[in-house]
């Protein structure tokens, strides 16, 4: 996982406990479970004063609302933040982006590598920086790498309106969220 900010922890009580006015539960860091079998495992043996102790996820820190509710964590949440610990910052950003505005995982029933497929060949890269507009900075970057003024001379290319062409760019095949570039399918 990354660094201790970005750690995502849960807070697990049960509707047992809270129903009688208690809050009593533990926080449990997810970096110290190899996967979902495991953490369940661990949070039993925690309320195992109760017979049959029915878990309720009170408060989380640094997990997605696509994955998680008060009552489940996603069975793919590990496999999740195995992949975005191998990430950039920025790069985990817009995944988590994807995932939650653009193709709704894991609701879309997909797994996981083919979810990832899918943004690798969708995410274009963040042009929100600068403090410009994110839309017109890719849009340069657009034109210079399909060469689509490279035969017009000099003279004219300066008359070029790139904002009207970014306009029409995300208005048909672009998406722009938070500064993270990508290509509508």
């Amino acid at each position: 996982m990354r660094n201790l900010e970005s750690t995502p922890k849960i807070y697990v009580g049960t509707y047992s406990q809270y129903n009688n006015g208690s809050l009593f539960g533990k926080w449990f860091d997810l970096t110290d479970f190899a996967d979902f079998k495991e953490f369940l495992q661990d949070c039993y043996e925690f309320h195992r004063n109760e017979l049959d102790p029915e878990l309720m996820l009170q408060d989380w820190e640094n997990i997605p609302d696509f994955l998680i509710s008060e009552c489940s964590l996603h069975k793919e949440a590990f496999t999740y933040f195995e992949a975005i610990g191998e990430m950039d910052h920025e790069t985990a950003e817009a995944f988590e982006i994807y995932c939650k505005q653009i193709n709704y995982w894991p609701s879309n029933g997909y797994e996981l590598d083919d979810q990832l497929d899918g943004f690798r060949e969708s995410y274009r890269g963040f042009f929100g920086g600068s403090g410009k507009d994110a839309t017109l900075e890719y849009t340069y970057q657009y034109i210079e790498e399909t060469g689509l003024l490279s035969g017009v001379p000099s003279a004219l290319e300066k008359y070029f309106d790139y904002e009207a062409f970014a306009k029409d760019l995300f208005l048909e095949g672009y998406s722009e969220y938070e500064g993270h570039v990508f290509v509508d399918y």
